[in-house]
C-alpha cells in the first residue's frame, strides 16, 4: 500500500531489479514535493517459493523540496516593496473590524493579540511613508485601536492581557492561570503606541488627541507593581483572581529587554536600576562562546530563536548601543549569523535548508506552535526569521 499523509491511496505500478530481489514502486502520477508518504508491505507478500516476511514493514519518507523558481524574478527594490506591502496587509486588511487590533493568527476570529497590535501600529508610519495608505487612514486606525483599549479593554494595574476579544474587549485566557496582565505583551503595545505618538505630531485636534490618549495609557502602566512586593525583578503575569500564581520572572537574554527599558523610562511608575541589573541580568545572561566563527555576547547556546533579536529592536536602535555586558550591534548581528550558518550547515539533514532558505524562530507548524532554534530544530523554516533580520544581515536576508 502506498498512501499520503491523509491516508489516501496512491496508485502505482511495480517492476523488479537485482534478480527480482528489489521491488521498484512507480507512482502513476507525480507526487507532491515536501510531503509525507508511507509505503506499507504486509506479510501477504510472498516469494516464488512461498516465503513471507516475518512481520509487516512501514516505510515513512518525506519528499524533497522543489527549489526551482515559481514566479518571475523581481528587482531588489520591487521585492522589498512587495514584502513590506504584503506584511503590512496582514495588520491592515486582516485587522479586527471592531477594534482594529491584530489577530493572533489567520484562523483566530475575534481573538486579537496585544503584542501583535503593537507591531501593527509600528507598521502604520511605514505604510504611510511607502504610500500604501494615507496619513488620515493611518491616524484613523490608530485612534480606533487606542479608543478600544481605553473604553473596552480591562486594565490590570495599567497592563493588558495577551489575548483579548476584538469585539468586546473581554480578556481571553492565554492559559488556565494566564487570564490577566501580560507585562511583556503590554510593553510591545506601548512600544508601538509611543512610535505613533512621535509620528503623529500634527497640531490638529485629532493628532493632539491621539498623543494625549497614548500618554494616558503609557502613564497608567504600573511597572513598579509588577515587582511583586518590591523585589528587584519584574514579573510577567498578574491576574485579579489568580494573583501571582504564574510566578514567571522576566529575565534575559530574550525578547523582553524592551519591558525593562519602558519600565525604567516611566515617569509615573518607574523602576530603579537595581531591578534591571539584578532582575533582567540574572542567571544565564552572559554567553561569550563562539559558534560558526561568531562570538555570541548574550543568551543561550547558539542564540535561541531569532525573535529574541527582533522584538525589542523594532523600537531601540542597537547600533552604537553598548553596556558592560555587550555591544548590541554585535549581539543582534552575530545571533542572526549563527542562526543562518546553522541552517546552512543543516546538521539534521532537513530537505530545503540552504543559504536561500534559512531562519529559525517561533511559528506555527503542523503539530501546533514551537519556538524553533538551533537547539529546537523541528525542520520548519519560518519566513519571518530571515525577513525580520534585514537590519542585521541584509545580504543573507535578501537571498
Amino acid at each position: 500500500l502506498f498512501k499520503n499523509k491523509a491516508g489516501a491511496t496512491i496508485n502505482y505500478s511495480t517492476t523488479y531489479e537485482n534478480n527480482d530481489s528489489t521491488v521498484v514502486i512507480q507512482p502513476a502520477a507525480p507526487i507532491n514535493f515536501i510531503s509525507k508518504y508511507t509505503v506499507s508491505v504486509s506479510t501477504t507478500l510472498k516469494s516464488v517459493a512461498g516465503g513471507s516476511l516475518l512481520s509487516g514493514i512501514d516505510v515513512n519518507f518525506l519528499t524533497q523540496i522543489d527549489s526551482t523558481a515559481k514566479f518571475p524574478l523581481l528587482t531588489d527594490n520591487a521585492l522589498l516593496d512587495k514584502v513590506q506591502q504584503q506584511t503590512f496587509k496582514y495588520f491592515w486588511d486582516f485587522g479586527h473590524p471592531v477594534s482594529g487590533m491584530a489577530r493572533e493568527r489567520n484562523t483566530s476570529g475575534d481573538l486579537v493579540t496585544t503584542g501583535g497590535t503593537g507591531f501593527g501600529i509600528m507598521a502604520i508610519p511605514v505604510a504611510i511613508k511607502r504610500n500604501f495608505i494615507t496619513r488620515a487612514e493611518g491616524l484613523a486606525r490608530t485612534l480606533q485601536i487606542v479608543n478600544f483599549y481605553q473604553n473596552n479593554c480591562i486594565p490590570y494595574h495599567g497592563a493588558f492581557a495577551h489575548w483579548i476579544n476584538g469585539s468586546t474587549g473581554a480578556t481571553l485566557p492565554f492559559s488556565a492561570n494566564d487570564n490577566g496582565a501580560d507585562l511583556v505583551e503590554t510593553s510591545y503595545l506601548m512600544m508601538g503606541l509611543l512610535t505613533a505618538r512621535q509620528y503623529f505630531n500634527g497640531v490638529d485636534v485629532a493628532e493632539n488627541t491621539l498623543r494625549n490618549d497614548i500618554n494616558i495609557l503609557y502613564n497608567n502602566v504600573e511597572w513598579d507593581w509588577f515587582r511583586q512586593g518590591g523585589q528587584n525583578v519584574l514579573y510577567w503575569h498578574y491576574s485579579t483572581d489568580k494573583g501571582w500564581v504564574m510566578n514567571l520572572q522576566i529575565k534575559g537574554w530574550n525578547e523582553a529587554l524592551i519591558t525593562y527599558i519602558l519600565a525604567a523610562s516611566s515617569t509615573t511608575h518607574g523602576v530603579p536600576a537595581t531591578v534591571y541589573s539584578n532582575g533582567w541580568k540574572g542567571a544565564n545572561f552572559i554567553n561569550g562562546n563562539t559558534y560558526y566563527g561568531y562570538q555570541l555576547p548574550l543568551g543561550p547556546a547558539l542564540g535561541g530563536p531569532l525573535f529574541f533579536e527582533h522584538y525589542t529592536f523594532m523600537g531601540v536602535n542597537p547600533n552604537g548601543l553598548n553596556d558592560v555586558s555587550a555591544n548590541y550591534a554585535t549581539q543582534t548581528k552575530n545571533h542572526t549569523l549563527i542562526n543562518y550558518n546553522y541552517c546552512r550547515a543543516n546538521p539534521k539533514g532537513w530537505f530545503g535548508y540552504s543559504d536561500s532558505c534559512w531562519g529559525l524562530t517561533a511559528s506555527d507548524y503542523e503539530s501546533g506552535y514551537t519556538a524553533s532554534s538551533p537547539t529546537n530544530d523541528v525542520g520548519v523554516i519560518a519566513p519571518t526569521a530571515a525577513l525580520a533580520s534585514f537590519p542585521y544581515t541584509p545580504n543573507e536576508s535578501k537571498a
